[in-house]
């Protein structure tokens, strides 16, 4: 597969030494000529000092035969237009944009690239932490208030059936391990304490996780 990587920070460095390593053929764009000293000594790809939206800086790079583009600057604005140059005038198959600010989502998604947004990813991560594995969001979806969550039964939900727990439209549980057994449930599958459930949720439903998640300890 030929990459090219658009920014050539702490983000982009990695994601070229790593596809390098994996065997890819990889053009770095960067404006800095330092950047590229990020690199190190052993990497053999390609890199191209320029501006990444520029048209003639891609080219470059090898856009016209690329086979994926990542745009991967520090600045959402940069990256998001060397994604629209990189989608409509060179049709490059694949295009994953980094995003840092949460609010330029809806921008984004209007080019129909796929992107990642680091913020909300290390925001998830920490709240993992947090919640010290007992509540998991796995991935929110970006254009609606529905994320797929992780959570272990307590026992005040004990012999409940899982129809009794989903909510219409908000809770939806999918599937259920029960000691290293994967269960597709019905309604009338019962939850049992210490069950791990995986579910499709509205960030309304989140209160309502918790509580499955309450002990009768906690409740004295």
């Amino acid at each position: 597969m030929y990459v090219v990587v658009v920014g050539c920070g702490r983000v982009g460095s990695q994601l070229a030494t790593l596809l390098a390593s994996e065997g890819h053929d990889v053009a770095v764009v960067d404006e800095s000529t330092d950047s590229f000293k990020r690199l190190g000594a052993t990497f053999n790809g390609l890199v191209v000092q320029g501006m990444g939206y520029d048209e003639d800086i891609l080219r470059q790079a090898g856009i016209e035969q690329a086979d994926a583009l990542a745009a991967v600057a520090n600045y959402d604005n940069a990256n998001l237009v060397t994604a629209d140059v990189a989608t409509r005038i060179f049709n490059v198959p694949k295009v994953v944009v980094r995003l840092d600010n949460p609010e330029h989502e809806k921008s984004y998604q209007k080019i129909g690239v796929d992107y990642v947004c680091g913020t909300k990813m290390v925001a998830t991560a920490i709240l993992n932490h947090l919640h010290k594995g007992t509540f998991r969001h796995h991935v929110a979806l970006p254009s609606a208030d529905i994320a797929v969550v992780e959570f272990m039964v307590g026992e005040l939900v004990e012999g409940k059936t899982v129809k009794e727990m989903e909510i219409p439209a908000t809770l939806r549980i999918a599937s259920i391990v029960r000691n290293d057994t994967y269960i597709i449930p019905d309604g009338s599958t019962p939850l049992h304490k210490g069950d791990l459930v995986v579910a499709a949720a509205r960030k309304g439903a989140f209160s309502q996780i918790k509580s499955f998640l309450t002990t009768q300890e906690a409740k004295k």
